[in-house]
């Protein structure tokens, strides 16, 4: 638990080392965004992306269970889109694995069409938030930026 708790202790602080730190160096990451992110490198530019929206990222995170092999956490993110400006508040589910006292897999889950709503607003969200080619649109284009930033 002190593992899971200390890279969420770290991402409401926006300390990119130490949550690096968290990681192994072989850490893959998935969502229904960024869908799957292999290596640390990868994964903090990721996280680089994540923590640079409009007015920053405020997170709180509870319900932390872990054993010496896997850990689950609830937390919940809230910022503005850097699209649209809309505040958006997501809550996610995260699943972890651990590896030589590291997190080596970290996966988070959140319903996708409540997230379009309220990124996109209505009607474009609430129409359009659950299409496959729109899903595809908002992953290519996290897909990009993370080219650039990595």
């Amino acid at each position: 638990m002190a593992l899971v708790s200390a890279f969420y202790d770290a991402l409401g602080r926006a300390d990119y080392a130490a949550m690096e730190r968290c990681y192994h160096p072989d850490v893959s990451f998935g969502d229904p965004v960024f869908q799957e992110v292999e290596g640390r490198d990868r994964v903090m530019a990721m996280w680089r992306i994540q923590l640079g929206v409009r007015d920053g990222l405020d997170s709180r995170y509870r319900d932390v269970a872990a054993d010496d092999f896997t850990g689950t956490a609830h937390w919940t993110a809230q910022y503005k889109f850097a699209t649209t400006g809309r505040p958006v508040v997501n809550e996610i589910d995260a699943l972890f694995r651990f590896e030589n006292d590291l997190i080596i897999r970290h996966h988070d889950e959140f319903d996708f069409r409540r997230w379009s709503k309220m990124a996109l607003g209505k009607p474009v969200g609430l129409l359009f938030g659950w299409t496959p080619m729109f899903r595809k649109t908002i992953r290519d284009r996290a897909t990009q930026a993370l080219n650039e930033v990595a």
